[in-house]
């Protein structure tokens, strides 16, 4: 049985090499684990026959006091399997956020900031965890996205997520272990029935399998089906969205109006994901659907964490949150690159008319954030306020403020929105875009 189940549990794993970019390393996410321990015991052997550089990467968290044996033991095993170990020390910080789930998030920055660009990640989840995911997300009434569990793959931060054993319970790895004579470290805290994740591996899960002994299988299944259907799903929303799309800048919020609520929902959801923003909360996507049909003037702002939707003119904005700018004034020659807190200004200036004194000597320009009251010399049209002009390049409120204005003696000669682009300039100067860097 055992050559057979290693011979499988190999074969997963060169199904996984396949998928992983040419030339690049795996890396192996090792927590000292019985899980993560086979995962690197067998990878040492797949990728030297391939030829193909490993690495293993492990996070302390430093939440409790066998976090030290865990990361001796890591070392040990890299050193018996000749593996190179990163090992990244994290703070875990538990403000808004149990302490699993903050775990987590430490343990996925730290990998995205230690693999480098192309490499691959693999993970030693399996279908037990798989299971006890599909459980979890069930609990908190997740939809569909939650219900697809942990995917295979993914793609996140530039590196590529694989989770070759996703169909491996944990007692085949268990016994595939045990006929390596491996050793690994057990987690006491994986005992704390007080973590959700515990209780129902050891006081729910059980008691399903004691009447369904395949329950295991089944929920993973599930979550296949769950993947397989929010991936086609995504697939039409994308196509979809395409049509509603306004220059790639926001979505026409007359024709979203014009959906059936769950599809208007999906449509959000879906542009949010494109755009990596976090998705709203049920009762804040109620609320922001409820309102699109405000009057063409309203400002609307409907904000979660890590996202906001803007609703103004009929078009629906859904961005990051707006940093609070600081404080800023320079001097400029008109020629130099410029730097602003939002970005390269991207533009260099000078007088229209040949001979006349540049802004290197006593005509320094100032530049600002646009503080309101500005006025304009356009040619052929006069004095013209640079309110009244935002308004006519349909440039959304809450940009307003966030415009460089270029002046020259107290009088407004351009207006650029960072980065690069330029809304208007003045009677007398001529705007050329900053030649790129080499």
């Amino acid at each position: 049985m055992a050559p057979l189940l290693l011979s499988r549990l190999q074969g997963l794993l060169n199904d996984a090499l396949a998928e992983t970019p040419p030339g690049r390393a795996v890396w192996i996410a090792l927590s000292g684990g019985l899980d993560s321990c086979l995962l690197l015991a067998l990878s040492a052997d797949v990728c030297k026959q391939a030829d193909r550089p490993l690495r293993a990467v492990h996070i302390n968290h430093g939440l409790q006091a066998a976090a030290q044996t865990f990361e001796r033991h890591c070392r040990m095993l890299c050193e018996r399997f000749n593996v190179p170990l990163t090992v990244v020390n994290v703070a875990v910080d538990t403000q808004g956020d149990g302490i699993e789930g903050a775990a987590r998030n430490a343990r996925y920055e730290a990998f995205f900031a230690t693999v480098p660009p192309g490499d691959a990640l693999w993970l030693a989840q399996h279908q037990d965890d798989q299971a006890e995911t599909f459980l979890l997300a069930a609990l908190r009434g997740s939809g569909l996205r939650g219900l697809a569990g942990m995917p295979f793959r993914r793609e996140a931060h530039g590196i590529t997520l694989m989770r070759p054993w996703l169909s491996v319970n944990r007692a085949q790895l268990e016994a595939a272990a045990h006929s390596l004579a491996l050793t690994w470290c057990d987690d006491p805290t994986n005992s704390d029935i007080r973590l959700d994740r515990n209780r129902l591996r050891h006081r729910v899960l059980p008691a399903i399998r004691e009447r369904w002994p395949a329950a295991a299988a089944a929920l993973a299944n599930s979550t296949e089906h769950a993947s397989e259907t929010d991936t086609l799903l995504g697939e039409y929303a994308q196509e979809e969205l395409q049509t509603l799309l306004v220059n790639s800048q926001y979505i026409d919020a007359t024709a979203l109006g014009e959906f059936s609520r769950p599809r208007q929902r999906l449509l959000v959801r879906t542009y949010c994901h494109q755009e990596s923003l976090p998705t709203p909360p049920q009762k804040r996507l109620e609320s922001l659907l409820d309102q699109l049909t405000a009057k063409a003037d309203a400002e609307v702002c409907v904000e979660w964490p890590g996202a906001q939707a803007r609703l103004w003119r009929q078009r629906l904005y859904l961005m990051a949150p707006l940093q609070t700018l600081p404080p800023w004034s320079v001097s400029w020659d008109g020629q130099a690159p410029l730097e602003t807190p939002l970005g390269p200004l991207g533009w260099q200036v000078a007088p229209s008319q040949a001979g006349t004194q540049d802004f290197r000597s006593t005509q320094r320009l100032q530049v600002t954030w646009r503080q309101g009251g500005e006025v304009m010399q356009l040619v052929g049209r006069g004095r013209r306020d640079l309110k009244r002009l935002l308004q006519e390049a349909e440039v959304p409120p809450w940009e307003r403020g966030r415009l460089v204005v270029i002046s020259q003696a107290d009088a407004c000669i351009g207006v650029v929105r960072p980065p690069a682009q330029l809304l208007c300039q003045a009677e007398g100067v001529v705007f050329t875009r900053q030649a790129s860097p080499a």
